[in-house]
């Protein structure tokens, strides 16, 4: 069962519910409906994944148009899709602690449910679909904009960056249970109208990488890149600029 109580969860979603079945069927996975198989319980979120998935999509679109007016389709649409992925929605549901409010059955329970990737994800979107049946559009957009769009995306879309190195860090550090990356500006050259930064992204002390770019953001992804390229070589070093002037 829950460790944690759905006011706590409220909060962070900044909405009180009028009808918390509709957020308690957001948070129940199939494997606890088909363990209880009472009145109550029969429902578990997956619709609520399905409908939740369609507006998740409608509202970073808007979001994202209103936004960045002038920035091309393409990077819109590479913006898009990495802020609708299971990937970056396994982030948001461990920034909320999302894991701890889930109805598991006692498999899924013993088998990690509450930190697997997958099913976080899922229940986010459900979530979503549980704010816009209660409250509607509005508080769903808030919570869209608040806790799951970043401008760190966009950024790196424009830069031509690939932007899931920071999500794949922070995921991987999630998983393995490693301190949470830290980004530093180590310099900044060249012209105010066109700065280079080097940026040093650091997981505790175990690992360190560097990389550069025309924005802290940009640089940030190269810098989240070299990292992810020690730790495949276990390595506690890696600068992936070793041209940088």
């Amino acid at each position: 069962m829950p460790s944690a109580d759905l006011a706590s969860l409220e909060a962070k979603l900044n909405y009180t519910f009028r009808n918390r079945e509709l957020l308690i069927r957001a948070l129940t996975h199939r494997s606890f409906t088909s363990e209880t198989k009472t009145p109550e319980t029969q429902l578990d979120n997956e619709q609520l994944e399905f409908f939740g998935d369609s507006i998740l999509g409608f509202l970073i679109s808007e979001i994202l148009l209103a936004r960045h007016p002038g920035v091309p389709e393409g990077h819109l649409s590479r913006a898009k899709s990495y802020l609708v992925s299971a990937r970056w929605l396994y982030r948001v549901a461990e920034e909320i602690g999302l894991g701890d409010f889930l109805h598991l059955g006692r498999g899924e329970e013993r088998g990690g449910g509450r930190v697997k990737p997958s099913l976080l994800s899922n229940a986010v979107e459900a979530v979503i679909a549980a704010l816009y049946l209660d409250g509607g559009m509005e508080p769903t957009r808030n919570f869209v904009r608040n806790r799951v769009y970043s401008d760190d995306v966009i950024s790196a879309a424009r830069d031509g960056e690939h932007v899931n190195y920071k999500g794949e860090l922070w995921e991987r550090t999630s998983t393995e249970k490693l301190p949470k990356p830290e980004y530093v500006v180590v310099e900044t050259k060249g012209p105010v109208h066109a700065p280079m930064f080097l940026i040093e992204a650091r997981v505790g002390s175990a690992f360190t990488g560097r990389g550069h770019g025309t924005s802290k953001k940009a640089a940030e992804q190269n810098a989240a890149r070299a990292v992810l390229q020690a730790m495949a070589e276990n390595s506690p070093v890696y600068n992936s600029d070793s041209k940088y002037p």
